[in-house]
């Protein structure tokens, strides 16, 4: 078993524990201004081999299954440095992006509209297309958004989702259909994507994935 100073928070930036993020979570944790039960997923004892490292170790707090039951192929962590995995999205009305003068660093909010996700998200942009109107963003926690100024889109296409693939039961293949768990996801439901890029890299398979659904139905295998 390990001792509470190997615990992770498994990366959902959820906002339930009042930070920010996980990671701003774990500063204020080491400076004693949290505490470990903040965090809504914490588990003070997790079984480990004794050569697992800390990933390994923030990856057991994931069940192999989502909510309904569904096993996924991996789960979908952010690329090293940020804070979850990339989202790119359209809004309904693309020309949003150039009315709105939405751009890097901003906070917009939607609902990902057709996919089946019934929770409007807060995103920060990382980057915006003012021609096609396609924002890459990151997914920021509920708690984190009360704080920032806000620009309201309504509703979006969930066009793709971009990260590295962990927690692996099949390996992402080029050109298939699989299903993925965002590592942010606060309804723990399995996702579908086609995968269209997967790289090696040294932190993992960098892998993108389009024409999103969600499985929000038992599968008759699980």
């Amino acid at each position: 078993m390990c001792s509470t100073k190997h615990w992770l928070p498994p990366g959902k930036n959820c906002g339930q524990c009042g930070a920010e993020n996980c990671k701003s979570f774990l500063r204020l944790l080491h400076s004693g201004e949290k505490n470990y039960q903040d965090c809504p997923y914490f588990q003070e004892k997790i079984k480990q081999d004794s050569q697992k490292d800390l990933e390994e170790l923030q990856e057991a707090l994931y069940a192999p299954f989502d909510l309904l039951g569904n096993p996924y192929d991996f789960i979908l962590k952010p690329l090293p440095g940020e804070i979850s995995a990339r989202k790119i999205v359209l809004p309904f009305r693309s020309d949003l992006v150039e009315k709105m003068k939405i751009t890097k660093g901003d906070y917009v909010l939607g609902r990902p509209m057709g996919a089946g996700c019934p929770i409007p998200h807060v995103l920060k942009v990382i980057k915006a297309e003012p021609i096609t109107g396609l924002l890459y963003t990151w997914v920021v926690g509920p708690q984190y958004s009360r704080e920032q100024q806000i620009k309201d889109v309504v509703a979006y296409h969930m066009i793709g989702f971009e990260g590295i693939a962990s927690s692996i039961q099949k390996e992402p293949i080029f050109g298939c259909r699989m299903t993925f768990l965002p590592g942010f996801c606060m309804m723990n439901l399995n996702h579908t994507g086609l995968v269209n890029m997967v790289l090696e890299k040294k932190s993992g398979l960098h892998v993108r994935l389009e024409d999103i659904h969600i499985l929000a139905e038992k599968s008759p295998s699980a």
